[in-house]
Formats: C-alpha cells, sequence, structure tokens
C-alpha cells in the first residue's frame, strides 16, 4: 500500500470516532412553547398543528432534532411570567408565544433569547415591538391586525342584519389586544348607527351574568374581541347566545364550524402559524429578530352557519353569502 494512502486511511479511522461523538455532544435546540391552549409537544392544540407541521416540515421533530417544552397558563394569564421565568431558567434558545400577555412576560423575562409571535392581535399597538418593519429587541413573528378586524366584524354583522342599533360586546380586558380592539369598535360604532353595550369578562364563570346584563339592555346582537378565552369557551358562548336568540360574528371560524355560530371572520390562522415556525428555523440559524420584520396576514375568512340562521329565523343578505368563503349549510 502506497504510504500517503495508508497515513491517509489512517488518520479517516482516527478522526471518525471524534467526529460521532462530537455530533453526539452537540446540543439540541430548545423551544419555549407558551400558549393559554391545553395539549402537549407530541399532541398540540389543533389549532396550533400547522406550526408543529411547519417545523416539521423544516426538520424539527421533537425528541429527536429539537426538544419542545409545551407550557400552558391554565390559571390565566397572570400564569405567563412565572412560566415565561421557567423558559429562561430551562435557558431556552427561542420562545415562542401565541397571546400577547404570554408575550410580554416573555418580554419582561430575558432581553436576550428570541421570541416568535405565532400570530398575536397588535404587536405595535401593545407594545410588544417598535414597528412591523423594524421591531427591534429580541422579538418578532406573525401579527394579526386584530383592532382593524374587530371593526369588519361589526360592518359583517350590520350588514347580514340591518336594523341592528345595540350590540352587546363581550371583552376580555386585562389583554392588552382587548382595550385596543374595543377602541376601534367604538370608533366604528357611530356611522353604523349601533351602540355598544361593553361588559369585561375575565373568567367563564362571568359569562351568563354578561349575557343576562346584556339583554336588560336590550341588545340585539353579539361580538366577541379576539382573545384565546373567549375561542377556549366558544361552545358556552354560542350556546348562551342562542338561548338569548342573538346574532352573533365571532373573530375564530372554529365558533361557526365547530360550535354553530352565526358568522365568524377572521384571519387564516394555518397560513401565519405555518410561516411562524419559518421565523424559529431563521433564528436557530442566526437571524437576529430585529432584523425579520413583523408578517402580516395576507389571507382572511368569511364563514356564515346558515342553520344557525334559519334557526334564529335570519335571511342573510345575498351580498353577504357571496362574499362568504364557506357557508354551513
Amino acid at each position: 500500500m502506497d504510504r500517503r494512502a495508508f497515513v491517509a486511511g489512517t488518520l479517516a479511522l482516527l478522526a471518525a470516532p471524534l467526529a460521532t461523538e462530537a455530533q453526539r455532544l452537540q446540543r439540541v435546540p430548545q423551544l419555549c412553547f407558551l400558549t393559554f391552549d391545553p395539549g402537549t409537544a407530541q399532541s398540540p392544540s389543533p389549532r396550533f398543528e400547522a406550526f408543529f407541521q411547519g417545523l416539521r416540515d423544516l426538520g424539527y421533530v421533537h425528541g429527536q432534532t429539537i426538544t419542545i417544552d409545551y407550557l400552558v397558563a391554565q390559571g390565566g394569564s397572570e400564569r405567563f411570567p412565572e412560566l415565561a421565568a421557567e423558559c429562561v431558567r430551562l435557558k431556552a434558545d427561542i420562545i415562542a408565544v401565541t397571546t400577547t400577555p404570554a408575550a410580554h412576560a416573555a418580554k419582561n423575562a430575558t432581553r436576550t433569547i428570541p421570541i416568535v409571535m405565532v400570530a398575536l392581535g397588535d404587536p405595535v399597538g401593545t407594545g410588544l415591538v417598535d414597528s412591523i418593519a423594524r421591531p427591534g429587541g429580541n422579538l418578532t413573528g406573525m401579527s394579526q391586525m386584530t383592532s382593524a378586524l374587530a371593526a369588519k366584524r361589526l360592518e359583517v354583522l350590520k350588514e347580514a342584519v340591518p336594523a341592528i342599533s345595540r350590540v352587546l360586546v363581550l371583552s376580555y380586558l386585562v389583554d392588552p389586544i382587548a382595550p385596543l380592539q374595543v377602541k376601534a369598535l367604538k370608533e366604528a360604532a357611530p356611522s353604523l348607527g349601533v351602540t355598544l353595550l361593553i361588559h369585561d369578562v375575565r373568567t367563564a364563570d362571568d359569562l351568563p351574568a354578561a349575557f343576562d346584563a346584556g339583554v336588560r339592555e336590550h341588545a340585539e346582537g353579539l361580538l366577541t374581541t379576539a382573545e384565546s378565552i373567549f375561542r377556549l369557551q366558544r361552545a358556552r358562548v354560542t350556546e348562551l347566545a342562542a338561548g338569548h336568540r342573538l346574532p352573533a360574528v365571532y373573530p375564530y371560524a372554529a365558533f361557526a364550524r365547530d360550535s354553530a355560530g352565526l358568522m365568524a371572520y377572521e384571519v387564516n390562522d394555518s397560513d401565519l402559524h405555518k410561516r411562524a415556525a419559518t421565523y424559529v428555523d431563521k433564528l436557530l440559524k442566526g437571524a437576529k429578530p430585529s432584523d425579520l420584520a413583523v408578517q402580516q396576514p395576507t389571507r382572511f375568512e368569511l364563514v356564515i352557519n346558515l342553520k344557525t340562521a334559519k334557526t334564529l329565523g335570519l335571511t342573510i343578505p345575498p351580498s353577504l353569502l357571496a362574499r362568504a368563503d364557506e357557508v354551513i349549510e
């Protein structure tokens, strides 16, 4: 055997165990996922399946190429500071947040760990980022343009029920995104000839009293602002709305699809969530959050449940039906 070939072969044999050992010792990245929605890393909330599938499509498999800590604030938003501190203690490489209170808690807990908004309402208006184009700091991700959509839902409700003049608005005002939506609704209401009956809901137990108060105030329709508490309690919300015969427009399509809500107008969350996964990938590969512009939605969905309309004795105008992305019959 040629001496040079022998030496090269020997070095290759010696290097192979070293390379294998280095690969074994290479740290698996750690993602901390903060949410209201029950689930686990192996079985996340269906709402976020597009995010987790997006990670898998990019090669991030829990327990193999990434570790995911799925932390749920079951007791309410006041638990998020504790969970954010846990993410720091775990030395997470990335923190992903699905709600504005979680984002504020994470931002207060760390100025160095990158934070990805899976899809939040109004990160500029709630002080999370400096601007859409230049977020600054350690936080970036997806925005849902929630404040503008709140006003749009009021327009849809008025178009569906032109005679409506008094609307019950349920809002989770402890969430920083809620007052911004209420403000947008108040600005839109006069031109639509609508009076708003605003009630703060802090827990699910507050819902029956809020509906009862709205009925005493002669509410003729219903809106909820877009916070996770209403999505999680959508079956109870739509049941109470049906019991009081209140036509409603909701912020999540699941209200109309799964819980017999009359109408829903929302951002296509799946699209945003999948794009959020690409931001996790970019940050793990060395990108800086301040260099990644906040992305806004490009797809929206109007869902109308005609079965519920029939139950309420409503005829949805053809012009509104023609704009619907989905009609449930």
